[in-house]
């Protein structure tokens, strides 16, 4: 019996975690592994970009008040954050996240150097957000969702950062085939649908769809009690 045990325990660590999540995507980050910040400057903050173009009504949709925690994950070049930064004050935070350290240094020195102080810098990895747990009353997330290379663990993550009955923002690109342009075809993995079932699979429900974008939705979702 010693001999079967001790066998059955060396095929367990060989075969390693049988439930470990795999990537949905590999490589879909890679690009921003070093990003030249002035570079990306000029692909995100930009004329015919439509959430660059809507991001004051962006920010209304949000519906932010002074005092509350966000975190925008995925914060790229920090325009949402600083944005979300004034409706806060003077008491509310920001939590700027993303998985470049590029990034993350230059929206908080950004931020800096127009008096907002409430901008806090945070580097993820692609499983977590790197959040304590019951920290933010809101997670947004623009043109980011299909970047999560580990949308589960990412999910589970972003769900125990955020409090009781804490809420959950995803605007991304439609991807409808026949309609959606190639280029959203070939990057973005998953659409509207798939989106809504992983995220209300990870412990959400869906509480507002709005319709005010021309090429990507926007979904409210709210953390459900355990």
């Amino acid at each position: 019996m010693r001999n079967l045990a001790l066998g059955l325990l060396f095929a367990c660590l060989c075969l390693g975690p049988v439930s470990a999540e795999q990537s949905v995507n590999p490589g879909i980050n890679q690009g921003y592994v070093n990003p030249n910040v002035t570079q990306w400057r000029g692909v995100f903050e930009r004329d015919g970009r439509e959430i660059w173009d809507r991001r004051e009504d962006i920010i209304l949709a949000l519906r932010l008040e002074p005092g509350d925690v966000v975190a925008d994950i995925g914060s790229g070049t920090g325009f949402i954050a600083r944005m979300m930064a004034k409706e806060v004050m003077p008491s509310g935070r920001v939590y700027a996240v993303d998985i470049a350290k590029n990034f993350v240094d230059s929206t908080v020195q950004r931020a800096r150097a127009v008096g907002l102080s409430n901008v806090v810098g945070v580097v993820n990895n692609p499983r977590s957000v790197n959040l304590p747990d019951n920290s933010i009353d809101l997670a947004f997330t623009s043109d980011t969702y299909h970047h999560f290379e580990y949308p589960k663990s990412t999910l589970r993550s972003i769900r125990r950062a955020l409090r009781p009955n804490g809420e959950f923002v995803v605007i991304d690109f439609i991807r409808i085939p026949g309609i959606s342009s190639p280029w959203v075809l070939g990057h973005v993995r998953a659409g509207e649908e798939q989106v809504t079932k992983e995220i209300e699979a990870a412990g959400f429900e869906l509480i507002e769809r709005l319709g005010f974008m021309q090429t990507q939705y926007y979904l409210r979702f709210r953390k459900r009690r355990d």
